[in-house]
């Protein structure tokens, strides 16, 4: 029986794509979410073409739109992070993810309490990332988390199953 697909950011799975060249392994949560998922590893950063390694990056509020920028140049992406995350959900689609796991405080991929920074550079806001606020945008009803959710055994227990129920039902 094939098991259910369930993306998650790829540097939670151990893969080297972080802006420094490292990763944010955690082997325990692994081990238990691959004993009942496919997980597909997703970096929007690298799919998207920045490389790694890659300067640091921020959210930035521009009029209540989260911009991501580059600290050290100032230089705004998110229109490239936007075109590939366009693709990307829909290739998704075709793929029928059931949820995803991305990491926390990332600003492409955080679900929650993500800095957004003003233009003095102060964070006196929190948002979502990027690439997942595009994708719970796109898929409403997808199962979506955070690692260090997932860390809560009651929490983790209570995705899984959720997962399982959602393979009843289409995500969109």
């Amino acid at each position: 029986m094939e098991k259910i697909r369930v993306g998650m950011s790829s540097c939670l799975m151990g893969i080297n794509v972080r802006y420094d060249g490292g990763h944010k392994l955690d082997s325990s949560l692994i081990d238990t979410l691959e004993h009942y998922f496919k997980l597909i590893p997703i970096c929007p950063e690298v799919e998207c073409g920045l490389g790694i390694p890659r300067k640091p990056m921020l959210l930035e509020d521009n009029q209540g739109s989260s911009r991501l920028i580059i600290i050290e140049t100032e230089e705004d992406v998110t229109e490239l992070v936007i075109d590939w995350a366009l693709k990307r959900v829909v290739q998704l689609e075709k793929e029928n993810i059931r949820g995803f796991i991305f990491k926390s405080d990332s600003p492409s991929c955080g679900v929650r309490n993500v800095k957004v920074y003003n233009k003095n550079g102060v964070s006196d806001t929190d948002g979502v990332g990027i690439f997942s606020g595009m994708l719970i945008k796109h898929f409403p009803s997808l199962l979506v988390e955070d690692e260090l959710n997932l860390k809560n055994y009651f929490l983790r227990e209570d995705f899984i199953k959720k997962i399982f129920a959602s393979k009843k039902s289409p995500v969109r």
